[in-house]
């Protein structure tokens, strides 16, 4: 290492350790702590609406703190940042999820329901309860989110409980909010044990939510039903301090860990729920609905948090199956969490999966070995149509946002209609992603092609034992599919527009070309030659024989001109310059008319076995352009030149 160097990553850390002090001096200013008295006189009067928020508005006012945006242009579905860079594809479960809360927040009956994350395993659905539970740790840190609690409150109660029931309507008054709930034991009879029933010097402090510590985030994840312990939600009596108290019924001898009191105020998370016992079951129902729990030796206990459970479809239809759990069902609002159908969104998924880790980073994948992944992917979740012109892959397509032939994009929420089940089942990406590892270790070259991850997801196919060899024989004509409809034409393009020297140029003068003889057939005159001065008429042959490659037909050919010049019209109006991106079908005809262009000259160079010296430069040139421009390095550019070779070598 250059001392330059050096110096660099001294500094680098100098910084580190400079900014982790700010970091922890400004937390640490962040702290109050004072009487009941000093918070009703110097923080309460404040803002009062926000420090008497519920757990439900509490966390919709977080979620909208993080920010939110329409997720697509013309599209009416919010995205939430506080999920964006970490949930890809599925913005319509995070807007119901979302909304939800918003509900909540606004005192309908949603708010007394327990919110069930209903979707298939590695879905998603435990990220989307972490990135809840992150939120609210970053939230109460800030100025919006701060909270205060009677400090030695186990369930971290809020200080407005405190306040006398008789003293509420005279409170209301006064602030403009309500108070609901009362003390818990403990806290009640400290107050009256510890500060002689005053309750105006009971210390209050500001908190923050934590996990790690548990204050207002509680989590269950369940074991063997058999030996499942309700204490675990709602603790037991603690036999190191009934000596002290002398009373198994003193409530300071209670033990408050259970996962109910550590998320009062905020959330708590039940992971795969309909795998508890049935008891537990009524009681976090009854905690939703109302806002008490009941344990032996205590009144009703108030709490006041948000539950978000989560589980599979496998014990949801076992559920299901029982009678006596209607009730239950009817005391629960389920969001389904399904795999997404976006390819380009799947292969965000294993993107952000594998970019923490090292192998992963070692490896150069090119540019379509995540996206055939993806794309085998979403085929695994979809339904085959009935009709007759939408075959899977034209589904995948659609579903992405492309061109299909045949098919409006409009159409797009009427095929989803036809199959609501579609991404609850199928590969989930998990499976890709071990697969993938897999090809990696397996690689010599520290380079991964599109083709050596088809081929790791067939051996991945064929050495699962949870599956029968119908689905083995079904997944692997997918990947088939994958192969011949997709890759096969992506890295074909790639070859043939490395093939030219300025392909974008050629390409935008070509479509100018075609806006000009368009909109002298359309509107029935000549054109002139640019070279030669000279008038003549619209290039028919030349616009039929671009329209052929998408297979415009003769009798469609004067609407999708028309279509073509509308756009074109409202681009300059914008404007904007009318180019390959405004009009994607005209852009893959485009592209396919130079391709046709080209297509003997790819022959030619690779063709011969032992290319001549001049051969030999093309391919290097084509190879260097790939490596450029394309995301490919030597080794995979060198097997896409390959493998396109072999494909026209066979048409």
């Amino acid at each position: 290492m250059s001392s330059a160097t050096g110096q660099e990553e001294q500094d680098k850390q100098q910084k580190f350790v400079e900014s982790l002090a700010g970091y922890t001096q400004a937390r640490h200013a962040l702290k109050w702590e004072g009487t009941l008295g000093q918070f009703l006189r110097d923080i309460f009067p404040q803002n009062p609406q926000k420090l008497a928020r519920t757990s439900h508005q509490y966390i919709w006012d977080m979620i909208l703190w993080h920010g939110r945006e329409t997720s697509d242009e013309g599209s009416h579905v919010t995205r939430y940042k506080l999920f964006a860079k970490d949930l890809f594809g599925v913005d319509e479960p995070l807007e119901r999820f979302a909304n939800y809360f918003k509900a909540a927040s606004e005192g309908s009956e949603v708010g007394r329901r327990l919110l069930l994350l209903l979707g298939p395993p590695s879905g998603g659905k435990s990220s989307l309860a972490t990135l809840l539970k992150r939120g609210l740790e970053a939230y109460s840190h800030s100025d919006e989110g701060a909270l205060y609690a009677v400090k030695d409150s186990p369930v971290h109660e809020s200080p407005l409980l405190l306040i006398p029931p008789a003293k509420r309507a005279e409170f209301r008054e006064a602030y403009g909010v309500e108070i609901e709930g009362t003390l818990t034991p403990y806290l009640h009879t400290l107050v009256e044990h510890e500060y002689g029933g005053d309750f105006m010097k009971v210390p209050v402090e500001r908190i923050f939510i934590s996990e790690t510590a548990r204050c207002g985030i509680g989590t269950y994840a369940p074991h063997d039903p058999n030996t499942a312990d309700i204490a675990d939600l709602v603790g037991s009596v603690d036999l190191s301090k009934v000596a002290r108290y002398g009373d198994e019924g003193d409530p300071r001898a209670w033990s408050w860990s259970g996962a109910v009191y550590s998320a009062n105020r905020g959330l708590l998370e039940m992971i795969e729920i309909l795998k508890v016992k049935r008891e537990f079951l009524y009681l976090l129902l009854t905690l939703t609905q109302e806002k008490n729990v009941k344990v032996s030796r205590f009144p009703l206990i108030h709490l006041d948090e948000s539950i978000v459970a989560h589980t599979n479809m496998a014990e949801f239809r076992k559920f299901l199956q029982e009678k006596e759990n209607e009730a239950l069902l009817d005391r629960m609002v389920i969001v389904q969490v399904p795999y997404t159908l976006r390819y380009h969104d799947e292969a965000r998924i294993y993107k952000k999966l594998t970019s923490a880790t090292p192998t992963f980073r070692e490896v150069h994948l090119d540019p379509h070995a995540l996206n055939v992944a993806a794309v085998f992917a979403v085929l695994t979740r979809l339904t085959r149509s009935e009709r007759e012109n939408l075959t899977l892959a034209k589904k995948v397509r659609l579903y992405a946002g492309e061109a299909v032939e045949g098919l409006s994009g409009s159409e797009v929420e009427r095929v989803r209609r036809e199959a609501p089940e579609e991404g609850m089942e199928g590969c989930s990406p998990r499976f890709v992603v071990n697969a993938l590892a897999s090809a990696i270790s397996r690689s010599q070259t520290r380079s991964l092609t599109s083709m050596e991850v088809l081929l790791a997801l067939k051996d991945a196919i064929d050495s699962d034992a949870r599956m029968d060899q119908k689905r083995k024989s079904e997944w692997k004509d997918l990947l088939v599919t994958v192969r011949k409809e997709f890759y096969n034409n992506w890295v074909k393009e790639d070859v043939q527009k490395a093939l030219f020297v300025s392909f974008e140029d050629e390409a935008q003068k070509l479509l100018d070309k075609y806006l000009d003889e368009v909109e002298a057939v359309l509107d029935n005159r000549k054109i002139t030659d640019p070279i030669t001065n000279e008038e003549r008429a619209p290039d028919e042959r030349f616009l039929r024989s671009v329209e052929d490659k998408i297979h415009v037909s003769d009798s469609g050919k004067h609407s999708f001109r028309q279509e073509v010049v509308r756009k074109a019209l409202a681009t300059y109006k914008r404007g904007e310059k009318f180019t390959l991106s405004s009009h994607p079908r005209l852009r893959e005809a485009i592209e396919h008319y130079l391709f046709e262009d080209r297509r003997d000259v790819l022959r030619l160079v690779t063709s011969a076995t032992r290319p001549d010296e001049e051969a030999q430069k093309k391919i290097s040139a084509v190879e260097s352009r790939l490596v450029a421009d394309y995301g490919y390095d030597a080794h995979s550019a060198r097997e896409a030149l390959n493998y396109v070779t072999t494909l026209l070598a066979q048409e």
